[in-house]
């Protein structure tokens, strides 16, 4: 695979980071994409990355995305990861600044103001509330919900110290969520501040970090049925940068579920060869 001089684009949604290529003209085959997340996704030897995006051509919308976590593995949404991308679309005139784009989760759409991105996420399926999981001879109760991708959500008394690496990755690998596994949300909250404090084990990286979209909005629909939070509910990531969740209520159900925060173009820069070896 030759990527001698192949631009790409670092950005980071509030502490989750990213390489975005724009492979709209087939440069990377389809072959040749999981070799090249896994390769430079890898922190200190590579350019670093929590996932890789791809941009692709679309028939029917602005563009289409393919995202990898940085283990290789293709997901059908990441929220942090759409934020950037439809900035990345828009400061490369690919779309105007409301814009809808392909994923495998189905159509999202974006709106840009500067480094702020806002985007209508997936409606959220699959609660399972009150589930006890049996753990390494202790026992952890949680909430399960799919947001795009699926997430455990616990509420923790002392969210600092908890063993996130530790547990959360025993329960993503838990029976019960078999095959695909899980990503695993730990929060607590400030009632007095009004916020929720998140962190998350995140499958696909097989690490916890410092944000995840899908995950601050799993938490903060659980506080919602839990706690009675109401939209919009402010999520402050492990990165230090808050998220903001909007959404409607109709019964049971949540719909127009809207992502909102700041976005970082890091740098722009070319690939060479020895990136992959």
């Amino acid at each position: 695979m030759d990527i001698d001089g192949l631009e790409f684009w670092k950005m980071s949604g509030s502490g989750n980071d990213f390489i975005i290529i724009d492979n709209r003209k087939g440069i990377i085959g389809e072959n040749e994409k999981r070799l090249l997340v896994e390769r430079l996704c890898r922190r200190r030897m590579s350019v670093g990355a929590d996932g890789l995006i791809f941009v692709e051509r679309s028939e029917i919308l602005d563009f289409s995305w393919r995202f990898f976590n940085s283990d290789g593995g293709e997901v059908e949404m990441c929220g942090n990861g759409s934020r950037c991308v439809a900035r990345f679309a828009y400061l490369n005139g690919i779309a105007s600044n409301k814009m809808t784009f392909e994923t495998l989760a189905g159509p999202i759409s974006a709106e840009v103001y500067g480094k702020r991105v806002k985007v209508l996420m997936p409606r959220p399926k699959g609660l399972r509330l009150g589930m006890e999981l049996r753990v390494n001879d202790r026992k952890i109760t949680g909430d399960f919900i799919n947001t795009g991708v699926p997430h455990f959500v616990v509420e923790v008394d002392q969210l600092d110290e908890y063993p996130v690496y530790e547990r959360g990755k025993a329960v993503r690998y838990h029976p019960s969520f078999e095959p695909d596994g899980t990503n695993v949300d730990l929060f607590h909250l400030d009632e007095g501040k009004n916020i929720v404090y998140l962190r998350t084990y995140e499958r696909g990286v097989e690490d916890e970090t410092l944000a995840c979209g899908t995950g601050a909005i799993a938490v903060a629909l659980i506080c919602n049925i839990r706690r009675g939070l109401n939209s919009p509910i402010s999520v402050r990531t492990r990165s230090g940068e808050d998220l903001k969740i909007h959404f409607l209520k109709e019964g049971d159900e949540f719909r127009k579920v809207w992502l909102e925060g700041d976005t970082t173009l890091v740098y722009i820069g070319r690939l060479n060869n020895e990136a992959i070896l």
